[in-house]
C-alpha cells in the first residue's frame, strides 16, 4: 500500500500530465491539426508476469501518452508508479538502496521532438523515490537544433525565477548540474542549451515537493510560449537536414548516458515508454 506522501506525489504527477497534454493538444488545434494523445496503460513485469497495481500488492505500472501531430512530430508524456527490489549490483548505484534494495518510484517524464527545426525539442521530468531515504529529483532542458538566444534566455529566466523563490542557491547549482549532466563526452558537445537538473533533494518533504511542483508549473508556462513563438516559421531543406543530424546526438545521449533510460530498463519498465525519448526520424551522415 502507498503511504500519504507517495499517494500525494503520484496524484500531482498525474495532474501535471493531464494539463500538459491538454496544452499541447491546444497548440495542435491552433496549427489546424486534430492530433491528440493516445494513452496506453501498462503494468510492471516481474519474472515474466504482469504484477498489477501497487494498491493490490503488485509492482505498479503507468500510462504512456503519445502524440504525433503537425507541430509535435513526436511527443511522449509518461507517468509511472513502480516498486520492488533492485538487483544487488544496481542497488549500489541508487541513493539509499545499498543498505536495502527495496524501492518505490513515481514520476512524470516528457520528451518532445518538433516538426519545425526552429522549434526546440525539450525534455522534462520530476520524480519522487523511496529507498531507505526519500528524495525528489528532476529538471528540464531545452534542446534546439537551431538555437535562438531569446528562447534560451526565456527558458533559463523562468527556471531561475522558480528556483530563487525557494532557495537562491538552487539555480546556479542546478544549472551547473544540468550543464555537466547533459554533455556527450564522445562528441565533446552539450546535448542542448541547458536548463536545470537536480537529484537527491531530501529532508523536508513539503518544501522539496513544493519546489518540484514549481518546476512542473514553470515548464507548463514557458515551453508552450516558446513553441507558439516559433511554430509558424518556414524552414528550408538544409535546416531540416540540420535537425535530423542534431537528433542523432540526442539519441546517442539517451541510449548511452541517460540515467532515466537505465533506471527504466533495470526495473522492468515498459520498453515503449522508456524509449519514447528517441526521435521519430534521425540521420547519421
Amino acid at each position: 500500500m502507498l503511504d500519504e506522501q507517495q499517494t500525494t506525489a503520484r496524484a500531482w504527477f498525474e495532474s501535471l500530465r493531464d494539463r500538459i497534454c491538454a496544452e499541447f493538444e491546444a497548440i495542435e488545434r491552433e496549427a489546424g491539426s486534430d492530433a491528440a494523445f493516445d494513452y496506453l496503460g501498462w503494468w510492471r513485469e516481474s519474472d515474466g508476469a504482469k504484477t498489477g497495481p501497487m494498491e493490490e500488492g503488485g509492482g505498479g505500472g503507468g500510462v504512456r501518452g503519445l502524440m504525433k501531430g503537425k507541430v509535435f512530430e513526436k511527443v511522449g508524456v509518461n507517468v509511472s508508479t513502480v516498486g520492488g527490489t533492485f538487483s544487488p549490483e544496481f542497488a549500489k548505484t541508487i541513493h539509499g538502496a545499498d543498505e536495502n534494495p527495496g524501492f518505490f518510484a513515481t514520476g512524470i517524464s516528457l520528451v518532445a521532438h518538433m516538426a519545425n527545426p526552429h522549434v526546440p525539442a525539450v525534455h522534462m521530468n520530476t520524480r519522487f523515490l523511496v529507498t531507505t531515504k526519500r528524495w525528489f529529483g528532476g529538471g528540464a532542458d531545452l534542446n534546439p537544433a537551431l538555437p535562438y538566444a531569446e528562447d534560451t534566455a526565456d527558458f533559463h529566466a523562468a527556471f531561475k525565477t522558480a528556483c530563487d523563490a525557494h532557495d537562491p542557491e538552487h539555480y546556479p547549482r542546478f544549472k551547473a548540474w544540468a550543464d555537466d549532466y547533459f554533455y556527450i563526452p564522445h562528441r565533446q558537445v552539450h546535448r542542448g542549451v541547458g536548463g536545470i537538473f537536480y537529484d537527491h533533494l531530501e529532508g523536508d518533504f513539503d518544501a522539496n515537493f513544493a519546489f518540484t511542483r514549481a518546476v512542473g508549473e514553470t515548464f507548463l508556462e514557458v515551453f508552450p510560449r516558446i513553441v507558439r513563438r516559433r511554430m509558424g516559421l518556414a524552414w528550408t531543406p538544409q535546416e531540416e537536414a540540420e535537425l535530423l543530424t542534431w537528433r542523432g546526438r540526442y539519441a546517442e545521449f539517451n541510449l548511452v548516458y541517460d540515467r532515466g533510460t537505465l533506471f527504466g530498463l533495470k526495473t522492468g519498465g515498459n520498453i515503449d515508454a522508456i524509449l519514447m525519448s528517441l526521435p521519430p526520424r534521425v540521420t547519421w551522415a
